[in-house]
């Protein structure tokens, strides 16, 4: 059995890609990171946290997958936006600049874990205050780190991208395709 370690829609969405048959069983776990990972570390981190949290309570023949996503900018990661100011705050920042997104994955199967990071760069178009405004009318940015969906509303203030496109999404998954060969 194929399991995602994950809630997201994106997520689920983009693993068909890979396998056309999986659950979906999502780790509810403390989502706190020791002081020594460094910040850039904390999606691996995390995607290791939620797989083992599943792989420990499934048969050791399921294949389990955890991911965890994050915007990066001036040595902080920003998270999901808890509210409409602290989207409009995260717009802010990102506008007219580069940003890194990192997506964290880990594979547990059979007793074995591989983890792996994936990062893009994302460079923003200058916004205006009006830009933002519509933008988080629309709700788009309220459940997503960076307060942003690329495959959404939110690639129309997106100038340029390099590295994965689906890794902004949440999921690079052609690297995790690659990853899955060593195991299947």
């Amino acid at each position: 059995m194929i399991i995602l370690a994950s809630a997201s829609p994106r997520r689920k969405e983009l693993l068909k890609l890979i396998f056309e048959e999986f659950e979906v069983i999502p780790a509810d776990i403390d989502e706190t990171v020791r002081k020594a990972i460094e910040i850039e570390q904390y999606p691996e981190y995390l995607a290791l946290k939620k797989s083992r949290h599943i792989a420990e309570k499934r048969p050791a023949s399921d294949v389990v997958i955890g991911c965890d996503t994050g915007v990066f900018i001036d040595d902080m990661m920003l998270g999901k936006p808890e509210d409409e100011t602290q989207a409009e705050a995260m717009l802010k920042l990102l506008s007219g600049r580069t940003h890194k997104v990192i997506t964290g994955c880990s594979i547990f199967y059979k007793g074995q874990n591989i983890s792996f990071s994936e990062t893009t760069e994302v460079e923003f178009y200058h916004l205006s205050e009006t830009d933002i405004k519509e933008y988080i009318l629309t709700g788009e940015p309220m459940d997503k780190a960076g307060a942003y969906g690329i495959q959404g509303k939110g690639a129309l203030i997106v100038k340029r991208i390099n590295g994965d496109y689906y890794n902004v999404m949440g999921m690079p998954v052609g690297m995790l395709k690659q990853k899955l060969k060593m195991f299947l």
